[in-house]
This record gives C-alpha cells, sequence and structure tokens, in this order.
C-alpha cells in the first residue's frame, strides 16, 4: 500500500465527468430500473474501488506505453460526455450504441482502468475494473433496454 499520484489522477480524471449529472441532468427523466441486487452492489462497490485503489496503491513500476490507451480511451470518454452536452442532455444519449459499441459510457471507463491497471502495474486495479465492469454494463444495458422499451411505448 501506498499514495500513487498516477492512480489519484487517473480516479479522478474517469469520476469527475459524472458530476456532470448534477449540474446537467437530463432534460428528459432517466429510466426507473431495479436491477438485482447483486448487480447494484456490484456496481457501487465497483465504482468505489476503482476510485479510491489506484489512488491508494503504489504501482508495480509502470509500462508507459500502456499510457497511451488509457489516455486516449479517456479522451473518446470524454468526448461523449461533451456530445451529450452539446446534443441537449438527452437521457438517451447516455445509453446509446457508438459505431456498435453498446453503451460505450459504461464500457469506456472500465476500459480506461482496465488500460491503467496494465499502466501502472496493479492488478488491485485490474480487478476493481473487473468488479465495476459485472454491475456497471448490465446495469446501464438494462437502462438502455428501458429507455428503448419507453419510447418505443410513446410511439404507439
Amino acid at each position: 500500500m501506498g499514495f500513487s499520484p498516477w492512480g489519484l489522477i487517473v480516479g479522478v480524471a474517469v469520476f469527475a465527468p459524472s458530476l456532470l449529472l448534477l449540474a446537467f441532468p437530463p432534460r428528459d427523466r432517466l429510466p426507473t430500473i431495479r436491477p438485482a441486487l447483486a448487480l447494484t452492489v456490484l456496481e457501487r462497490a465497483g465504482q468505489a474501488l476503482c476510485l479510491v485503489v489506484p489512488a491508494i496503491t503504489e504501482p508495480g513500476g509502470a509500462l508507459w506505453w500502456w499510457a497511451l490507451p488509457a489516455a486516449l480511451t479517456l479522451l473518446a470518454y470524454d468526448a461523449l460526455w461533451a456530445r451529450y452536452l452539446v446534443r441537449g442532455r438527452r437521457a438517451e444519449l447516455l445509453f446509446e450504441s457508438v459505431i456498435g459499441v453498446p453503451v460505450p459510457m459504461a464500457i469506456l471507463p472500465v476500459a480506461v482502468f482496465a488500460c491503467a491497471a496494465a499502466w501502472l502495474v496493479n492488478p488491485w486495479l485490474a480487478g476493481s475494473a473487473i468488479i465495476l465492469a459485472a454491475g456497471h454494463i448490465p446495469v446501464s444495458l438494462a437502462g438502455r433496454n428501458a429507455l428503448r422499451t419507453r419510447r418505443g411505448a410513446a410511439g404507439r
């Protein structure tokens, strides 16, 4: 254990854009979903672990070439947040597929943490990313499906 400034930067850089939802919530309401308790626990635990673990575990060295995919993935994630703001803060933009990738706003943060785990040679962060993926991606898929169902019902 120990402090990792790079880990802290990664954790904050990934989670900070989510705070935009406090100041700029969707103009339409988010879907109401009731995921299984296990998925909710995995999602919340993964979020907490991915915020804390990178900062409190010293890197096991650094494979600096992994910093590039981590940065590019983070840039893609930030671009999706910009798209959400620019295109009118519609709830569907938080769940919409992009170039065939379902729920990229759930998948990209997991990918950033996975790349950061490789970059910082941090197996604890890799485990945290897996836990986040196990909860966040299925919950986001449920949100996307609920939006589609709501949209379909409104069209009838």
